[in-house]
């Protein structure tokens, strides 16, 4: 053939005889043909062979995860963004994982013979595992949101409640959260909020009983404090009956009386309290002087400066 030098070579150490042209090397072989090693053939001595099944498995596997990590991504940024949790979360991420194993089915070549079925099932499994895993991550986010949530909730409620209805408002936290978590699991996967709801009932158990440490210091401050009250009382009663003791029955009255001598600063006061009388004279500048005049309301002993008060003990 015109342009084309064929040239054979024969090696001793192998089986095989390699075809060397100026276009294309061919490898002849009895074994199974490789993907993208050509094999001679009719159409000008040139074929291809197909490739493995395995192959062909992988390549539907990868193209179904390449579409589905967009919206798992897109879940992911709205969980971010947002920072809060996803309704329905379970129920999406089961229509990711349902809607790429249909895929899968769909697209994926008919397997000829058990070894095939084998492959088939193997890159089944690895399609969900490589699916299931983000969304796992994304569930465990959701359910640190709902048990902030959730804490938020009994902490509002144990903050106008009293130390007995802790209990209820714990029972309902708890409720929600496990409704919000069962919301967000995906249905048929091994996903599991237990330790996310123990973590839950023991932080709102500790909470509990801190607030409940605090009522007892308030409650045993309290005690303490009427405790000493009442002792000064007592102290105080008896220390007047020591004085009727020693200077006799006192009287009843209580008179106090209080004189500002005009045009000055000097002010008397004086008092009869329990038989006893106190006489004090004070300084004390008239603030509204200025505004009075030089002798305020009246000039002598009058109601604009004398004081008087009655006190009568019974």
């Amino acid at each position: 053939m015109a342009g084309i030098h064929w040239t054979i070579l024969l090696l001793s150490s192998l089986s095989t005889i390699v075809v060397v042209t100026s276009e294309r090397t061919f490898v002849p072989s009895s074994s199974k043909a490789v993907w993208g090693v050509p094999r001679g053939g009719e159409d000008g001595g040139v074929a291809f062979a197909t490739p493995s099944y395995a192959s062909q498995c992988e390549d539907v596997k990868s193209s179904i995860i390449a579409d589905a990590s967009k919206q798992i991504e897109a879940l992911r940024r709205s969980i971010q963004d947002e920072a809060t949790p996803i309704s329905s979360f379970g129920s999406k991420a089961d229509t990711i994982c349902n809607s790429a194993l249909e895929q899968f089915a769909t697209n994926a070549p008919d397997a000829a013979d058990s070894s095939a079925s084998l492959i088939y099932d193997k890159k089944l499994d690895e399609l969900e595992s490589a699916l299931d895993a983000p969304l796992h991550v994304l569930y465990l986010k959701q359910l640190a949101l709902h048990r902030e949530t959730a804490i938020s909730t009994f902490r509002s409620a144990s903050k106008i409640s009293s130390s007995t209805s802790d209990y209820d408002a714990m029972l309902s936290a708890d409720s929600a959260f496990v409704q919000q978590a069962e919301d967000a699991t995906r249905e048929g996967s091994d996903w599991d909020y237990s330790s996310e709801r123990s973590h839950l009932q023991s932080i709102m158990n500790d909470m509990a009983s801190t607030k409940k440490k605090i009522l007892d210091v308030k409650i045993d401050s309290a005690e303490k404090q009427k405790t000493a009250m009442s002792f000064l009382q007592q102290q105080q009663q008896m220390i007047q009956q020591l004085q009727m003791q020693l200077y006799g029955q006192s009287s009843p009255w209580n008179v106090g009386l209080a004189y500002r001598i005009p045009d000055t600063n000097f002010n008397v006061q004086g008092t009869y309290q329990q038989g006893r009388t106190n006489v004090q004279l004070s300084c004390v500048p008239d603030e509204y002087a200025p505004m009075l005049g030089a002798n305020g309301f009246t000039n002598g002993v009058g109601p604009g400066n004398l004081g008087l008060s009655l006190n009568l003990s019974v």
